[in-house]
């Protein structure tokens, strides 16, 4: 069974809406009672990309509520464009929607592009996080690279080469509008000049600086960081999550606790090659993810 909210846009039973700076955030609950961990994803994947769901059915039967949300430009979202980088305007709004569920103080935890957006949340709001767990952090060249090339220089080049048209057929953007025929009016709202402008400024986050571990975000912001903190490192060889990463932040992050991967060394090359095997229609990056259940709840519980 669905239902559809008055904008046209399609939940489940079990999604929700919150509304923030104009745009709708879906978001689910799963668990009946305990603390709260708000879990977030990598990439501009949804809560429903394949893997997650596991992790978060492992930490509720481990006694704890699990917020699912798909941030902006994500899953059903809204698409929205502002702040000084993607993951800033993530971690807004995660703020937003934590602070106006009333589930904070609460554990934040999140991998590859969710550990950014959850250590920034951490940064910026320190007030609504209790403990903090990420893993899968991305850094070094061609991480950060990668990223700007992937999400931003597409929406760049269609929108100098054919407008708002031409964000229509970024293939990410028709994704969005598949899930959220909504987005399109958003788009089509669309100042491009302006739009340009911000995505300049969100590209400029994942150019690698000196005194930048993680894109886009200060090193002297992990002082703010004052919460336990696991940190589950990445993979010897992970170009995308460099072990040497996770060990610079496990350094920036006085007091954390840094353990090895629960899943091979090799899980994220390994689950790259079945990807692209199949074509890109088997996504397989997270299935690892639920193997750290066990030292997550751990580590909370202590």
């Amino acid at each position: 069974m669905t239902s559809t909210d008055s904008a046209g846009l399609t939940l489940l039973p079990n999604e929700k809406t919150f509304e923030y700076k104009g745009g709708r955030v879906v978001y689910e609950i799963l668990g009946e009672e305990g603390e709260f961990i708000a879990l977030t994803p990598g990439g501009r994947f949804s809560k429903d990309i394949p893997g997650l769901r596991p992790l978060a059915e492992a930490l509720a039967e481990g006694g704890y509520r699990v917020l699912l949300w798909d941030r902006p430009n994500c899953g059903k979202s809204d698409v929205q464009f502002y702040g000084k980088s993607e993951s800033h305007m993530r971690a807004e709004t995660l703020h937003a929607l934590i602070t106006g569920l009333d589930i904070g103080p609460c554990v934040i935890a999140g991998g590859s592009g969710g550990a950014r957006d959850s250590m920034l949340t951490t940064m910026l709001y320190p007030e609504i996080v209790r403990k903090l767990v990420v893993w899968n952090i991305v850094g070094g060249v061609y991480g950060s690279f990668v990223l700007g090339g992937h999400y931003v220089v597409p929406s760049i080049l269609a929108a100098k080469g054919l407008g708002v048209e031409g964000l229509l057929h970024v293939p990410e953007w028709k994704e969005r509008i598949a899930e959220n025929p909504d987005n399109e009016a958003r788009f089509r709202a669309l100042d491009v000049d302006e739009f340009l402008k911000l995505m300049r400024r969100w590209l400029n986050a994942f150019v690698p600086k000196p005194g930048q571990t993680i894109p886009g975000v200060e090193d002297e912001m992990f002082d703010n960081i004052v919460v336990p903190t696991l940190i589950i490192r990445g993979g010897e060889n992970d170009w995308d999550h460099p072990k040497r990463t996770s060990l610079e932040v496990s350094c920036l992050i006085k007091g954390s606790t840094l353990i090895d991967p629960p899943w091979p060394e090799d899980a994220w090359e390994r689950a790259g090659e079945r990807f692209a095997a199949s074509g890109g229609k088997k996504f397989c990056l997270f299935d690892t993810w639920v193997q750290a259940a066990p030292a997550i709840l751990k580590f909370l519980d202590d």
